[in-house]
């Protein structure tokens, strides 16, 4: 293997360092905290009545004196007045924990009537390990729009000590971004930036790495608010557009079996995909939703629910991500062109809820042409329409610029199969498909198989990425 020596390996790491760092535009959102990180004090805050607060290790320390019967009487808020617009929507998310678990309290409130007029007043579950909040709120109509920004604890009944970290206070975009996230921490991009020296760096970061692709979330999280705030919040700060994939539900990847797993049971992903929804709270997003569930129902075992529970909790899913997270733009996802007829797709998206999302997703993680799915997509949306109105689709081309991969053995033909292409960028359409995607990571592995035979599903393969750059194996 041709390595990058010295000198050259450091000038395309800028290179690429510039080119999947996008400048911050003119209408992003702005950081209303001044100093949510503690890694030089804690300057921008004060403590109130019996609280004691200093900085220790990067975070905010608070610790609650006796006598502090109530939640306010042992508080600390932000010094500097933070300027709300009445009406508009906003999100706080920050990291806490404390030495015993105990309910503490926070409140965004306007200075000149604290007590009276809160936009956010919200209950916080402290645990005994670190974890993200992330609270959505619309700011309350005031005559002074001056507000601060408060962590009430006091009133547990002891002495607790209670960390904060990474503050944050945004507001949400008013429009909708146009431009989709580019995120430096994409599988791709976090082996080039790691990779530098390695001669297929350049390949993968000018074709692959610097593209909008979608982050997949599921339970290898331990805190998903934590995974899901910081992606989506990177995207706000660039007045970019986020796009999730939701992978979690019970019996996951049912037909094929390589990427299983998924939450343990329908309780246990209600609570998942509430938690996911309340991550993105009101900032605008896109969100495929559990790429094959529908299309691989039929596959889920009568122990395990059997189709019936599979669309029960597809169809929870889908109103709880309506009510938790409005601006998203949820696509639930069909399975391809070849899997079902149209009418069967119709069927089962109808069982899963499509009423409540904005349309639906093709082609996720597979190979078959742009023309051939739009004429499916066309199909299962006329079947759609006397029902659900007009649903608009979209289409993952990551992986379809040669088509699919037709031989002998047709049952595996969908996984890491050899002289496939990367399809066109995502981008937003005119006519037909709303989007084109990047939906699946393109050199992430399909599972043990084909020409990867050794890479786990969903790991990040430099061979599978140059693969579909060249288009051979």
């Amino acid at each position: 293997m041709r390595t990058i020596a010295g000198k050259a390996a450091a000038a395309l790491a800028a290179v690429l360092a510039a080119v999947l760092i996008a400048p911050q535009p003119a209408s992003a959102a702005t950081q209303l905290i001044a100093n949510g990180t503690f890694t030089t004090g804690t300057s921008g805050w004060k403590q109130i009545d019996k609280a004691t607060m200093t900085a220790e290790s990067g975070r905010m320390r608070v610790t609650v004196g006796t006598g502090a019967t109530k939640p306010w009487e042992a508080m600390v808020a932000t010094t500097s007045a933070i300027t709300l617009t009445p009406g508009r929507s906003y999100t706080l998310s920050f990291d806490a924990y404390a030495t015993t678990a105990f309910r503490a309290v926070t409140t965004v409130q306007y200075l000149a009537t604290p007590s009276t007029n809160q936009s956010l007043a919200q209950d916080v579950n402290l645990t005994t390990s670190s974890r993200r909040y992330s609270f959505p709120f619309v700011a309350t109509a005031t005559a002074d729009p001056r507000a601060e920004v408060t962590f009430q604890v006091g009133g547990s009944g002891g002495t607790p000590t209670v960390r904060f970290d990474n503050v944050s206070l945004m507001e949400t975009q008013s429009t909708r971004p146009t431009a989709l996230y580019v995120s430096n921490q994409s599988n791709p991009a976090r082996w080039v930036a790691a990779n530098a020296g390695d001669s297929r760096a350049q390949a993968i970061g000018s074709n692959i790495a610097n593209k909008p692709i979608f982050a997949w979330f599921g339970g290898w999280f331990t805190d998903i608010t934590l995974a899901v705030d910081t992606y989506v919040g990177a995207a706000q700060a660039q007045d970019r557009l986020p796009m999730l994939v939701a992978y979690n539900i019970p019996n996951r990847d049912a037909c094929a079996g390589h990427s299983g797993g998924g939450a343990g049971d329908k309780d246990a992903y209600h609570a998942w995909i509430n938690e996911f929804a309340r991550a993105i709270g009101n900032r605008h997003a896109i969100v495929v939703l559990e790429p094959d569930a529908v299309a691989a129902a039929e596959c889920v075992k009568p122990e395990n629910g059997g189709p019936a529970g599979q669309y029960a909790m597809l169809a929870d899913a889908t109103q709880v991500l309506k009510a938790q997270a409005p601006n998203a733009w949820v696509y639930l996802d069909a399975g391809n062109a070849t899997w079902h007829t149209a009418d069967e797709t119709a069927r089962r998206l109808g069982l899963a809820g499509i009423a409540n999302t904005r349309g639906f997703s093709l082609n996720v993680s597979n190979y078959i042409t742009t023309a051939d799915t739009e004429a499916y997509a066309v199909q299962v949306r006329n079947r759609l329409s006397a029902t659900y109105g007009a649903k608009p689709y979209v289409i993952d081309t990551s992986r379809n610029g040669n088509g699919p991969y037709v031989d002998s053995t047709p049952g595996d033909n969908w996984c890491n199969p050899p002289k496939r292409k990367l399809g066109v960028p995502p981008a937003k359409q005119s006519t037909g498909a709303e989007y084109v995607l990047w939906v699946k990571v393109p050199g992430d592995s399909d599972g043990p198989c084909g020409i990867a035979p050794t890479i786990p599903a969903g790991t990040f393969s430099p061979d599978l990425a140059m693969a579909l750059i060249n288009g051979n194996p």
